[in-house]
């Protein structure tokens, strides 16, 4: 045939052993891989031309075999096939609320740009340029590459595809001034909108999320078993999610785990006047006629709109409420792996997006280059100790009475136990 190579071409030579490769099989030095070419029937019954790269010989050699032998008719499958057939498998490995927003970003982001693609020439550059025409905020597209990812994923283990070239496009990333921090409301603000809200289920409601850093949904499925008071603590165990048609699923937290949150004298009041007259088993946060509160008919119910027009924040979400808290926790001391526990997260990397550690990190540098190049500048003692410095312990010991915030978990930081609530909350109501 021509332009086949010889025997003696590096094409045709193993690179770790020197002996010739086996029929089928060749040595692409540029990509540094095994390739195999092939002739095998796609879904239409037409014969396709397949290459095919693989890491180690081995897996070129079982490949070659199970398309040699036709047990692999896969070939020249495109991703709105491959979704036809596998899509089953994503939706009932996540929860419903996933699957839905899974299956809005297939319709109007991935099948658009890429379903028509062949599974095997889906390549990373290919999905970052398709990336770049779909509309929405950087988490929409997040969840449009993450079901293009458990798609091709799928099409890995069913060795249609050698790869999943979606694990190699970068996620794109909130802007600066999207930050959690920047959407966190100060203590005023909090004052505030408690304030703007009439007294009742639904101020208790918003106390509720801005007090303890709760999602939304995990609010909504609270009972009033979960408040205990003598420990001053609730449990947070199950959350209320929307399902494949908007209905209010009970499932496990976002985390699937089990966690405790102080609860603070700010926000005890508002316990102990929610869970006034109910059975253990009633929601702790219910609505004015009992159902179920969800972030929607809160909004609503508050008209959220005037609140935020109120505030000058006009681009306030419910969910902020569970970034002020976070926000605040890392400002009154508390250290990452405590504020992880109390918020749920599922990782270190999310919850140090909350510390305000970094902001101030071009003054102290400053000071400390400052001290170094300039001898004149006092410097301080070895043990780090300054005048005054018995004080300002004694003084850090006691928390600031006129900021309700400086330390709400008390002296001892957070952790098990009633010491969790001691602090000193003013803003309770």
């Amino acid at each position: 045939m021509a332009g086949r190579p010889s025997n003696s071409s590096p094409v045709r030579v193993d690179p770790n052993t020197g002996r010739p490769l086996p029929e089928g099989i060749r040595w692409r030095a540029d990509r540094n891989r095994y390739q195999i070419r092939v002739t095998v029937t796609d879904l239409a019954g037409n014969k396709q031309h397949r290459s095919r790269m693989f890491l180690t010989l081995a897996e070129a050699k079982r490949e070659l075999a199970k398309e040699v032998s036709g047990r692999n008719p896969n070939a020249g499958m495109t991703l709105e096939q491959w979704h036809e057939r596998y899509w089953p498998a994503v939706a009932a490995s996540v929860r419903p609320g996933t699957a839905r927003g899974y299956a809005v970003s297939w319709r109007k982001r991935v099948r658009p740009t890429l379903g028509h693609k062949k599974l095997e020439d889906i390549t990373s550059p290919l999905i970052e340029s398709a990336m770049v025409s779909w509309a929405g905020s950087p988490s929409i597209k997040v969840d449009s590459l993450a079901v293009l990812s458990r798609l091709l994923d799928g099409a890995r283990r069913a060795r249609i595809i050698d790869f999943n070239p979606a694990r190699e496009v970068r996620r794109p990333t909130q802007d600066q001034s999207m930050s959690p921090t920047s959407r966190a409301l100060t203590v005023k603000q909090i004052t505030k909108m408690l304030d703007l809200i009439p007294e009742g289920v639904y101020r208790r409601y918003a106390a509720a999320l801005v007090f303890t850093g709760m999602r939304a949904g995990e609010a909504t499925a609270m009972r009033v078993r979960d408040a205990d008071l003598k420990r001053n603590i609730v449990r947070v165990s199950r959350s209320f999610s929307p399902g494949k048609n908007g209905e209010l699923i009970e499932q496990s937290p976002k985390s699937h785990k089990e966690r405790e949150v102080p609860i603070i004298k700010a926000f005890r009041p508002f316990v102990v006047e929610a869970a006034k007259g109910k059975e253990p088993d009633d929601l702790l946060w219910a609505g004015a006629n009992g159902g179920r509160l969800t972030a929607r008919n809160f909004r609503r119910a508050v008209e959220w709109e005037k609140i935020k027009t109120a505030l000058r924040r006009p681009d306030l979400r419910v969910h902020d409420l569970r970034h002020t808290f976070a926000t605040i926790l890392f400002d009154a001391g508390a250290s990452a792996p405590d504020v992880q526990a109390v918020l749920g997260h599922s990782s270190l990397q999310v919850t140090e997006r909350y510390s305000r550690a970094r902001e101030g990190v071009a003054k102290r540098a400053g000071s400390v280059l400052d001290s170094l190049f300039d001898p004149d500048e006092p410097q301080p003692k070895k043990n780090g100790k300054k005048p005054g410095a018995k004080e300002s312990r004694r003084s850090r010991a006691t928390p600031n009475p006129y900021d309700p915030f400086s330390n709400p978990f008390g002296t001892t930081g957070l952790g098990n136990g009633p010491r969790m609530a001691q602090g000193p909350g003013p803003l309770g109501r």
